[in-house]
């Protein structure tokens, strides 16, 4: 599983930091949350296929989450896709998606777009993963996103042939789950199979302020992308903003038991992210500034 910073500025860019996008790579499925303007540009310089994406997860309707979209979709249009695109997202985004591609002279010629307007719980299940989302503390609708892999269990070959299992086909059977007969004997997968073990978990808040919610959603997380858009130095100031400090999502990624935070959606006014992680990593040591194009491998569970 690789995750890549697309965008990682707060509402307005800068030289060094782009508008809200995180891109993740799972089992060569590609997702993307978030879609500030300039995001397919971001992918270009990271060296990703943006016509290999086919889920998109918005996280609320400000423009600075989602009015990438319009490029990216003309895009992938002139370039002849002709599988959907589904986008995912809050109350309002079937609308905002209807008015965005009616902009204009374009039309789409060979692809189709999918909306999905979502509610908290399940949005998308694969073989091997699930994505939920949860409500954030920023606008009415505000979502925060969870992809996280299935547990899964291990094939323990030592009890499997002191049961007198041969090994081939008998054992395929039993790691999918189903039981076989041996010499009048039947085994169970159970007496073959490890415990389940958790798979990895990242979460991304988009835009939020401290909230239950978010903390129960990244509970024992690998990854927590928090909105960190302003030091805890000017708390005072930003009571009616919307946002979190620094500290303040130390404080979750600490209370939700991850084992790392990234910070993004970094405001404009702060030049030096070290002094940002500084006064964070007080509270949680494991905590990072999410820089554009960096790029995390998150390693599997044993």
């Amino acid at each position: 599983m690789e995750i890549v910073f697309l965008g990682t500025s707060g509402c307005v860019p800068t030289k060094e930091r782009n508008l809200s996008s995180v891109f993740l790579e799972y089992l060569e499925e590609n997702f993307l949350f978030d879609c500030g303007e300039g995001t397919q540009r971001q992918m270009r310089f990271a060296g990703i296929n943006f016509m290999r994406i086919d889920n998109v997860f918005i996280t609320h309707l400000h423009a600075d989450h989602f009015l990438g979209l319009g490029g990216l979709i003309q895009s992938m249009d002139f370039l002849e896709r002709t599988k959907p695109l589904e986008i995912h997202g809050p109350e309002g985004l079937k609308e905002t998606i209807d008015h965005m591609l009616s902009m204009g002279s374009f039309q789409m010629d060979s692809m189709s777009v999918e909306v999905h307007e979502i509610q908290p719980g399940l949005v998308k299940e694969g073989e091997r993963y699930m994505i939920t989302c949860a409500r954030t503390e920023h606008t009415r609708n505000s979502l925060a996103y969870c992809f996280e892999e299935k547990p899964k269990r291990k094939f323990l070959k030592k009890k499997a042939l002191a049961l007198g299992v041969p090994e081939g086909r008998l054992f395929s059977r039993l790691q999918k789950g189903y039981s076989i007969e041996v010499e009048g004997k039947t085994i169970e997968p159970d007496q073959v199979l490890s415990k389940p073990i958790p798979g990895r978990k990242v979460i991304y808040t988009g835009d939020t302020r401290v909230c239950e919610s978010v903390i129960k959603l990244a509970e024992d997380a690998d990854i927590l992308i928090h909105d960190g858009t302003f030091s805890h130095k000017d708390l005072e100031n930003i009571e009616k903003a919307g946002h979190s400090t620094t500290v303040q999502a130390a404080e979750v990624a600490k209370k939700a038991n991850v084992k790392k935070l990234f910070l993004t959606h970094i405001s404009q006014r702060y030049t030096d992210p070290k002094k940002l992680e500084a006064e964070a990593r007080e509270v949680f040591p494991e905590t990072y500034v999410a820089e554009d194009l960096m790029r995390i491998t998150v390693g599997k569970h044993n």
